[in-house]
């Protein structure tokens, strides 16, 4: 029942067995103040309830039983028991639409799953994740949202003493492949079975009527991360750090820590000052994807078939399959920021030719194709270098062969081609103004230009230049 604030809490990942989580409260917090509120997406989840020590973890809402999620996951390739070290979901809203959301506290305090850590995060990370969870929604990307971040009134001890603060993360569920790679290393097949069945009723519920329901399921969530990935390519996204914890089952971007969005073309961009050996650079978001999706097929074998042999082969026969499935959703992104409407056998050749001009010439990825879209030619870095004149003949004969008017091929280009994205730099001065001086003007206009990313007539042109490569190369950190 939905009570006067607007919550409609159940508990239905608690009806797993306890092995999958532990119950706790969050800890409280000595003096909670509201730094920013979604005021947008409550409304969409039916919430009106703006009590600060809800969001603070001090007060649990009504119908809320709150949990420390388990789940192992490999980090950097190497596999490790995990949890939520400092997240406690406090239960699924069902929304007015009749959607389930998980509610989560980022930042709660210390849990069974902590490993010596103190539970708490920092104001400038809770900040970060806000606003680039918030750009990926606006950019069409499948996200978790960030429904609040308050103070909490302490301070937490890191390089040097920093505000802590809690997030409030929103999320179809929290469940990862690591959730599933727990199960089947230190779970029983039961356990194994329970998460898998609970995992099809919430997120793909169609494949309980097919032959194999659990390889459909192995199918589902591979077409959704390939969907997720070819998205993520085509904003110029870098994650950052896709460990198997760090990918949801549901197809959602998860755990925004040391993530940015790319400037200049290069297939080896890397920010994440830990991934020095550029394990999960923008080239390699693809096939770390596959990777992470061949553990999860691992951790269902069990469950695919009784004959091991039998199982690994059906396993491998759809796993051999996501490269194409991934191709296919990132080519056709390609072409609708190109304006092409229809297949051409000439069009990965096209995609190429323009990618490794960028990349020969350092071009902003971005920019390139947004000055393609508004026929900018006096502002493309690429303009009379060589062979850019003979690929925009090409591009533009492709153009003219469509039975679609140049218009309707400039609204295609204007719908996928951002006018805006969180450049590193602007966030870096959103954060630094917010949490080193108090002031959440720059955050909150950040905000509101970043979620109008389409918006080509109306997006400040200040907002979409690059870093100054004088400012030196960009370094985002895991922070906590």
């Amino acid at each position: 029942m939905t009570n006067q604030s607007g919550w409609k809490l159940e508990n239905t990942y608690e009806g797993l067995p306890p092995f999958f989580y532990s119950s706790m409260k969050p800890v409280p917090v000595e003096k909670p103040e509201w730094v920013i509120f979604n005021e947008e997406l409550a409304r969409s989840l039916g919430i009106t309830d703006q009590d600060v020590d809800v969001y603070a973890g001090n007060r649990v809402p009504d119908g809320g039983h709150p949990l420390a999620q388990a789940y192992g996951g490999h980090q950097f390739g190497y596999f490790n028991r995990l949890g939520d070290g400092r997240a406690v979901l406090l239960g699924e809203q069902v929304t007015p639409g009749g959607n389930r959301v998980d509610i989560q506290l980022k930042g709660a305090g210390r849990t069974p799953y902590s490993r010596g850590g103190d539970g708490r995060a920092a104001l400038g990370p809770m900040l970060r994740e806000y606003v680039i969870s918030e750009a990926m929604h606006a950019l069409g990307i499948p996200t978790t949202r960030s429904l609040a971040v308050v103070k909490t009134g302490e301070n937490i001890v890191r390089d040097r003493l920093l505000d802590g603060a809690v997030l409030t993360r929103v999320a179809s569920s929290h469940i990862r492949v690591g959730t599933f790679q727990l199960a089947a290393k230190a779970g029983s097949l039961e356990d194994l079975r329970a998460l898998a069945d609970y995992t099809i009723d919430r997120h793909y519920p169609g494949v309980k009527g097919t032959d194999q329901p659990y390889l459909s399921l192995l199918e589902q969530v591979m077409d959704a991360q390939a969907s997720l990935i070819a998205k993520w390519q085509l904003v110029g996204f870098i994650h950052g750090v896709m460990n198997t914890d760090n990918m949801a089952i549901s197809g959602e971007t998860i755990d925004y820590g040391p993530c940015a969005f790319m400037d200049a073309f290069n297939p080896e961009t890397v920010f994440s000052s830990i991934d020095e050996q550029g394990r999960y650079a923008y080239g390699n978001q693809p096939p770390i994807a596959g990777w992470n999706l061949a553990r999860f097929a691992e951790s269902l074998l069990p469950l695919l078939d009784e004959n091991e042999e039998k199982a690994v082969e059906l396993a491998q026969e759809t796993l051999s399959t996501y490269p194409s499935l991934y191709h296919a959703y990132w080519l056709d992104g390609m072409r609708s920021k190109l304006g092409l409407f229809h297949p051409h056998e000439d069009d990965q050749k096209l995609v190429e030719d323009l990618l490794t001009m960028m990349g020969n010439h350092g071009a902003d990825y971005t920019n390139t194709f947004l000055d393609l879209t508004h026929d900018r030619e006096e502002r493309n870095p690429l303009a009379g270098t060589v062979g850019f004149a003979q690929w925009q003949e090409r591009w533009e004969e492709r153009l003219d062969e469509q039975p679609e008017s140049e218009e309707e091929a400039r609204k295609l280009m204007r719908d996928h081609n951002p006018a805006v994205i969180p450049r590193n730099h602007q966030v870096e001065r959103a954060l630094d103004a917010a949490v080193e001086e108090g002031d959440l003007s720059v955050l909150t206009t950040l905000l509101h230009v970043l979620t109008k990313p389409y918006d080509h007539e109306g997006s400040p042109e200040a907002y979409q230049h690059p870093q100054n490569p004088e400012d030196g190369p960009y370094r985002t950190f895991c922070g906590t």
